[in-house]
């Protein structure tokens, strides 16, 4: 169970007891979905408790909000603080960050413009999403009976609760069918994504994953592990992909905030390369998380340091990443 039940939730400014963060039954956001939300880490790592990519997440939250009409008061570098705020409010060494933005109470209808836009920060500790030996064995997928949204139905751009029930049907799919994750194909029959998760393919020591015009979400762990194989001299290429890539490629992985960097070893039952780990899934991962957990220097400045004491033993003033707020 990943929730502990306990702790502080920040909402609309002020820190309140996991208890009494409650919204009521008639809040817009129940029931016809107004909300977007981001899914973040915050990792212990040698030289203190990290939050990786936090800067992009927020904008990335505000931009969904943006897309949507929900105006906040709230700028980024608020709600950067108030998060920091809320994990050490909660003491937390590392922890998954659930920001989310959403029409309140009001009146109910279609319309959501008479409810209020409130705003949540949550936080709870939470493990490998697909379990710990995913990362090393894989896990078994499948194309999912399910489509992504065309382009002109729900923006993909966006990161909000109404495109999650499509990703809730996805993956339900999946573990009913005895399956870990499925696979969705975009309304052309092109490969999208995973239910929460970006994915890659390998062929030919060539680095495949589907463009933003596959109805994907474009994900941040996405864009670190495109900028990683990048630095490792691997050829990326973005482009549409037929769902048969999938049986043919070398390697398949997922990458996510949740799933991290996971290993695919089949899909509709047929087997990805040798079944297990590939030897760029495995790079890529390695380099993935040695950035996360502190391992290497920060060269792209993806991690903001939470506790000014931790935070004065990181690398000198000088050096390129570290930061604090």
């Amino acid at each position: 169970m990943p929730f502990a039940g306990t702790g502080k939730i920040w909402m609309n400014g002020s820190l309140v007891d996991w208890a009494d963060a409650k919204i009521h039954v008639a809040s817009h956001v129940i029931h016809y979905g107004s909300g977007v939300f981001e899914g973040a880490r915050c990792y212990a790592t040698p030289k203190g408790s990290a939050c990786f990519r936090l800067d992009t997440h927020v904008e990335r939250l505000l931009n969904s909000a943006k897309i949507y009409r929900m105006d906040t008061p709230h700028t980024r570098a608020t709600l950067e603080d108030a998060i920091l705020d809320t994990i050490r409010a909660n003491e937390f060494k590392a922890c998954y960050i659930r920001p989310i933005i959403y029409r309140g109470y009001d009146t109910l209808g279609v319309n959501p413009f008479p409810c209020p836009v409130d705003v949540a920060i949550m936080l709870w500790q939470w493990g490998k999403y697909l379990g710990d030996a995913a990362l090393e064995q894989g896990v078994d997928a499948k194309v999912s009976s399910w489509t992504r949204a065309s382009a002109n139905s729900f923006p993909s751009l966006a990161k909000s609760s109404a495109n999650y029930a499509n990703s809730g049907l996805i993956k339900m799919e999946a573990i009913a069918d005895g399956y870990a994750e499925g696979i969705a194909l975009d309304s052309s029959g092109y490969i999208s994504e995973g239910s929460g998760e970006n994915v890659f393919l390998i062929r030919n020591n060539t680095i495949y994953t589907p463009p933003v015009s596959a109805a994907i979400l474009p994900g941040i762990t996405r864009d670190s592990v495109i900028t990683l194989a990048h630095d490792m001299g691997y050829t990326v290429r973005e482009e549409m992909l037929p769902r048969e890539m999938l049986y043919v490629s070398d390697e398949v992985f997922f990458v996510g905030t949740a799933v991290e960097v996971t290993p695919v070893r089949s899909v509709d039952k047929r087997q990805v390369g040798n079944g297990r780990r590939g030897p760029i899934t495995e790079a890529v991962q390695r380099a993935f998380f040695d950035v996360i957990n502190g391992e290497v220097p920060d060269t792209h400045g993806w991690l903001t340091y939470v506790y000014p004491a931790e935070a004065a033993l990181r690398e000198p003033a000088s050096a390129v990443g570290a930061k604090t707020r």
